[in-house]
C-alpha cells in the first residue's frame, strides 16, 4: 500500500512538473508571436514619415554602433538550457533587453539543448565566421554531420589575442565559454592555428553552472552514472516532445524557435518514419548518444569537464551564484513564496530537500548533501561560486565590488545573490532594481576595471 502510495504522488508530481513547464513555453512562444504580430500591424498602419536623423545603427544582432564603439571589445552575452539568442521568438530578448546597457554586445544563438560542446564550436564560428565545423572525430563519435550552420560574415572576425572579448554567460552559457576558452589555448580549431586562451579577456557568470546540478537527477538523470535517464520521468516526455518537434520540421516554427540539432539530421526530409521510430526509441540521435546538454549538468558530467578545462592566469573571472533558500532550525526550506517564479518553486523544495541514493556510490570524494542543498530552483549554489570539482579553482568571496579593486587575473571572484534562476532573463520587471544592479555592474566593470594593459587617455599621450 505504502509503494502504491509513492507511485501516484509521483506520477502527481511529473503531471503537475509537465503541466508547469508546457505552460509556461507556450507563454512563451505564444508571447513571441503575438508581439511580432503587433509589430507587423502597427508598421502596415503607422505612417510612412522619414525624419531624416539618424542618432545610431542597430545590426542584425541587436548592438547599437555609435561613433568609436568600434574601439570598444565586444561583450558577448551567452544564454542558458532552454535559451535563445538574437533573432529567435520574435522580438524577444532572452537577457531581458541587458543588451541595450553597453554599446557593443553581441547575442548569439546557440543550440538551446546541444551539448557544451557543440555549442562551444557553435559560438566560435558566431564570431570568427564560416561554417560551424563539429570535429570529424567528435562527429563520427556522436552520429551526427560534421558541418552545420554557415556564417558567411563573422560578428567579430578580427578576434584574436590584440583583439579579445568579454563573455557573459547565464547557467550553462557559462560552461560553454569555459569549454570554449580551452579549445581557444588547444588551438582545436582546424585552420585557426594562431589561437589562445588570451583571446579571452574576462569570463562572467550568472548563475553558473560550473559543478552540475541535483536536479538533473530530480528531472529524470539516473545518478549512477549521469548520462542514461529514468523509464519515466519530466526529461522523457521532453526527449519525445523535442524529436517529434525537429522531425516535422515545420520550417516558421523553427524560425521562432530551435533546439539546436539540425546536425543529427532527425528531420522527415532526411529520415523518414523509421529514423524517428530509431530515434524513438533510444537506437539514434542526440538522446541515444549523450551529445545533449543535460549529460553535461549533471555532477558526474561536470567533472569530465572540469578534469580538463583550467582557470588562466590572464583572464579575469567573476560570478554571481544565486538562491532562493534559507535555514529554519537547520531545515533548507525556500526562502519565499511569492518571490520564487512558479516554474520554479517545486524544484526549490525538492532540491532543498534531496539526498543522494544510499545505494549509489558518491559522485566525488567528500561529497555531502547538505552542502548541496541551498538552490536558486535549477541550480545548487555552491555550484554556482567557481570550478569545484574535482579540483579546486583559485576564488575569492566577494561582498561589496569595491573590496576586490584592483581585480587580479586567473581567481574566481563571486558573490552570492538572493535570486531565483530565471529572475534576470526574460522579464526585466520581475527583477525591479536588481536587474540594473546586477547588469551595470557586470558592464562597468568590463568596461573599467578588466584589461591587460592599462588604457593611454589622450591627454597623457606623449
Amino acid at each position: 500500500m505504502f509503494r502504491l502510495w509513492v507511485a501516484i504522488l509521483q506520477l502527481s508530481e511529473l503531471f503537475l512538473s509537465s503541466l508547469v513547464h508546457l505552460l509556461y513555453g507556450f507563454y512563451i512562444f505564444s508571447t513571441a508571436i503575438a508581439s511580432d504580430i503587433s509589430q507587423a500591424l502597427n508598421d502596415c498602419f503607422k505612417p510612412n514619415i522619414n525624419i531624416g536623423v539618424k542618432e545610431e545603427d542597430e545590426d542584425d544582432d541587436g548592438s547599437k554602433t555609435i561613433e568609436n564603439s568600434d574601439e570598444l571589445p565586444p561583450i558577448v552575452l551567452v544564454h542558458g538550457i532552454f535559451g535563445f539568442g538574437k533573432g529567435r521568438l520574435g522580438g524577444m530578448s532572452y537577457f531581458a533587453g541587458a543588451e541595450k546597457k553597453d554599446e557593443r554586445v553581441l547575442v548569439p544563438d546557440l543550440g538551446s539543448l546541444a551539448s557544451v560542446y557543440d555549442r562551444a564550436r557553435e559560438l566560435f564560428y558566431y564570431l570568427k565566421g564560416g561554417q560551424v565545423d563539429y570535429g570529424e572525430e567528435h562527429s563520427k563519435v556522436y552520429g551526427h554531420s560534421q558541418f552545420g550552420r554557415i556564417y558567411e560574415q563573422g560578428h567579430y572576425p578580427e578576434w584574436n589575442e590584440d583583439h579579445p572579448v568579454h563573455f557573459v554567460g547565464h547557467s550553462a552559457g557559462a560552461q560553454v565559454i569555459r569549454a570554449l576558452q580551452q579549445m581557444l589555448a588547444d588551438k582545436a580549431f582546424k585552420g585557426y592555428e594562431d589561437t589562445s586562451e588570451n583571446w579571452v579577456l574576462s569570463i562572467t557568470a550568472l548563475s553558473g553552472a560550473f559543478n552540475g546540478t541535483t536536479r538533473t537527477y530530480i528531472d529524470g538523470m539516473q545518478p549512477e552514472d549521469g548520462r542514461s535517464l529514468k523509464p519515466l520521468c519530466l526529461l522523457q516526455l521532453c526527449r519525445l516532445g523535442v524529436l517529434i518537434y525537429d522531425w516535422l520540421d515545420i520550417s516558421w516554427m523553427k524560425t521562432y524557435y530551435n533546439f539546436g540539432f539540425d546536425h543529427f539530421n532527425i528531420t522527415w526530409k532526411k529520415a523518414g518514419v523509421s529514423g524517428l521510430m530509431d530515434c524513438l526509441l533510444g537506437n539514434t540521435g542526440p538522446f541515444a548518444t549523450g551529445d545533449w546538454i543535460l549529460p553535461d549538468l549533471t555532477i558526474q558530467g561536470s567533472m569530465r569537464l572540469n578534469s580538463h578545462i583550467r582557470t588562466f592566469p590572464s583572464t579575469f573571472y567573476f560570478s554571481y551564484a544565486t538562491k532562493r533558500t534559507t535555514k529554519i532550525m537547520g531545515i533548507t526550506v525556500p526562502s519565499s513564496i511569492f518571490g520564487i517564479h512558479p516554474l520554479l518553486f517545486i524544484r526549490v523544495l525538492q532540491m532543498s530537500q534531496w539526498c543522494h541514493p544510499p545505494d549509489v556510490s558518491l559522485p566525488y570524494k567528500g561529497y555531502r548533501d547538505e552542502d548541496w542543498q541551498d538552490n536558486d530552483g535549477a541550480l545548487n549554489t555552491i555550484s554556482m561560486t567557481h570550478p569545484r570539482i574535482p579540483t579546486e579553482h583559485p576564488s575569492r568571496f566577494v561582498v561589496n565590488d569595491s573590496d576586490c579593486q584592483p581585480l587580479q587575473p586567473g581567481i574566481w571572484y563571486y558573490k552570492i545573490v538572493e535570486a531565483d534562476h530565471i529572475l534576470f532573463i526574460v522579464n526585466r520587471e520581475r527583477a525591479g532594481v536588481q536587474f540594473d544592479l546586477i547588469y551595470d555592474s557586470i558592464f562597468e566593470r568590463c568596461r573599467k576595471h578588466v584589461f591587460r594593459t592599462k588604457p593611454t587617455l589622450p591627454n597623457l599621450t606623449h
